[in-house]
């Protein structure tokens, strides 16, 4: 069985309080995205296996959320072996949840192809386990992220038609790296109450608390966000903690995107 992990983006994230355990809670949009890695599981008779191509993925095999997906199951159900194999094309340390969507949908292409029964909800309590936003993509569209990422409220936003432009600039922001630099606060006005306002609003409100910390260490993301502004973005953020940088159009760019080779650029409709 193949399927194909998905990114997500931010639309706004507020850090809104430091929690006793040493994480933060947040209030944040996540808004699928279909810039996808590509996944495959079978059953094998033969020894269990993970195999990994496309982007280089640091670490071992069997520290990759994919694996430890499919060994957290195994502790509860009696799974036969498999062979999985990931085609990783979702840059990482990019604000985009590639590896926690990869975690996910290892979690829904197992309970398919091995009728276990659970239901999202059940899902979405083995993706906790494996990370703050892997419930996030269980069911895979908008929502209101709460307290780490991993509470979700309904949410009518929709931007369906929207044009995005992703904009990778070739290196990875790590969570601690963007967390070490911010402040919590609570806002002056809820997200939630925010994003019910029209797009063209967003620019001045609609904001990600990570930028205040992140542009003065990396002026280009600044740089790129002007960028995409000046090729008409109604709205340009960036994604989660960095580094990857999105524009929202109500048509697509017409004129050459004036970025770097080395950089991964993605074009699609919501």
């Amino acid at each position: 069985m193949i399927q194909f992990p998905n990114a997500k983006i931010n639309i706004g994230l507020q850090l809104v309080e430091k929690r006793p355990d040493g994480f933060h809670n947040l209030v944040s949009c996540f808004y699928p995205v279909n810039w996808t890695d590509a996944l495959e599981i079978l059953p094998t008779t033969g020894e269990a296996a993970f195999t990994l191509s496309g982007l280089a993925v640091p670490g071992a095999p069997t520290q990759n959320l994919c694996w430890k997906a499919y060994e957290l199951l195994k502790n509860d159900f009696q799974l036969p072996a498999i062979q999985m194999h990931l085609h990783k094309v979702i840059p990482m340390g990019a604000g985009l949840g590639g590896g926690s969507a990869d975690a996910a949908f290892t979690l829904k292409i197992l309970n398919d192809l091995f009728a276990l029964n659970l239901t999202p909800e059940h899902l979405e309590n083995y993706a906790r386990q494996l990370g703050s936003d892997c419930a996030f993509f269980v069911q895979n569209k908008p929502v209101l992220a709460v307290e780490k990422g991993d509470v979700f409220e309904p949410l009518t936003v929709d931007l369906k038609g929207w044009h995005i432009v992703l904009v990778y600039p070739n290196f990875g922001i790590s969570t601690a790296e963007a967390y070490a630099g911010v402040l919590p606060q609570l806002p002056e006005k809820s997200l939630k109450t925010l994003l019910t306002q029209a797009l063209n609003t967003f620019k001045d409100a609609v904001v990600n608390d990570f930028e205040a910390s992140l542009f003065p260490k990396y002026p280009v993301l600044a740089e790129i966000k002007e960028q995409l502004y000046s090729l008409g973005a109604e709205y340009a953020s960036m994604s989660g903690s960095g580094s990857t940088m999105y524009g929202l159009f109500k048509e697509a760019p017409v004129q050459p995107l004036p970025f770097p080779k080395d950089y991964s650029v993605w074009q699609g409709v919501l």
